[in-house]
């Protein structure tokens, strides 16, 4: 018998099988991009991977990682928030301002805040998904609007976290894990939604074929508003438990910066601009991503003039391995 003639082709190993397994996550490449950058920066700076440094790059992670859990509700079902980073920054205003003006206990205050914030979100849904005005628009408008109210209220001026909250401000933020816990514990909650919820599966189905969905039964317009809400809502609780870990209440924080941030880590985790698909575990990993490159240049001295141009290019690249790899997962190779 001829060398190899009647043998059979081996079955891939099990190291081969895991890989494949592996690269048909929607979270793999950027999980790669984000264990590269740790490994790069490690070896660029002792000070990585200390106690206090990693406390740091949580506190980078902690309120895009909220926000973004939001965006990616919001991308999934086919709309946007642009508003959300200026709910952000008003919200802890509103907890100012019920406690020292009106002397409304804290923890009330912050209830008080988030259902202000879940109008917003209200009014930003009825008004896109009602009244047919593309949500970009919307919540362009709704950003001035917050943006003059934070502005006009304050004066222009921050203000300090109440005395009077001091006593709960380690549960919100200013402990040194108390956000990253926070954080975890809403994507996990929200990833759950998301992939094994009747109102995920709904999201999933109003952003990928709304005519189809409600031809189903599906409420997409409940569906949608209730996303608006939920995404203004996680801005809010984002806003305020970083004002609690700085013990400042800024007017210029937040806005149009924190929001593309969140909005950066959601697609550069895989979600999909177009709606339909999306992950709340890659949108935490985009914004890992992101911390991980702020605190990694800040420590090699990297100019801050060529600090947008390295993010730009490091996204560049995120979102080419995503596209590389979905068709991958598409044509079966992996």
């Amino acid at each position: 018998m001829a060398a190899g003639e009647g043998t059979a082709v081996a079955p891939p190993g099990r190291t081969r099988r895991f890989a494949n397994q592996f690269l048909r996550q929607r979270e793999a490449s950027i999980l790669l991009v984000a264990i590269g950058l740790l490994l790069y920066f490690r070896a660029s700076s002792e000070v990585f991977l200390t106690h206090d440094n990693l406390v740091t790059i949580t506190q980078y992670v902690a309120a895009t990682a909220i926000i973004a859990v939001g965006e990616v509700l919001l991308l999934v079902s086919g709309e946007i928030d642009l508003s959300v980073g200026n709910v952000y920054t008003l919200a802890p205003f509103l907890v100012h301002y019920a406690v020292d003006y009106y002397s409304v206990p804290p923890l009330l205050a912050i209830l008080l805040a988030l259902l202000v914030a879940a109008g917003i979100g209200f009014i930003n849904g009825v008004v896109t998904v009602l009244l047919k005005v593309p949500s970009f628009v919307t919540t362009l408008g709704m950003l001035f609007v917050l943006s003059g109210i934070t502005l006009t209220t304050s004066h222009a001026y921050p203000a300090q976290v109440p005395e009077s909250a001091e006593g709960i401000a380690r549960w919100f933020g200013a402990a040194a894990w108390s956000e990253i816990i926070w954080t975890l514990a809403i994507v996990a909650v929200f990833q759950v939604v998301l992939t094994n919820t009747r109102w995920g599966l709904h999201t999933i189905s109003a952003g990928g074929n709304p005519l189809g969905a409600a031809e189903a039964g599906i409420k997409v317009v409940r569906v949608k508003i209730g996303n608006f809400m939920t995404c203004s809502v996680l801005g809010a609780m984002a806003g305020i438990m970083e004002a609690f870990r700085i013990d400042s209440i800024d007017p210029s924080a937040g806005g149009t910066g924190i929001m593309f941030n969140a909005v950066a880590a959601a697609v550069i985790g895989g979600t999909a601009l177009a709606g339909g698909s999306g992950t709340v575990v890659g949108a935490l990993l985009g914004a890992v991503v992101l911390g991980e490159l702020q605190d990694g240049f800040n420590l090699i001295g990297v100019s801050a003039y060529t600090f947008d141009l390295i993010l730009g290019l490091a996204i560049l690249v995120a979102m080419i391995s995503n596209v590389y790899l979905a068709r991958m997962r598409r044509a079966g190779r992996t």
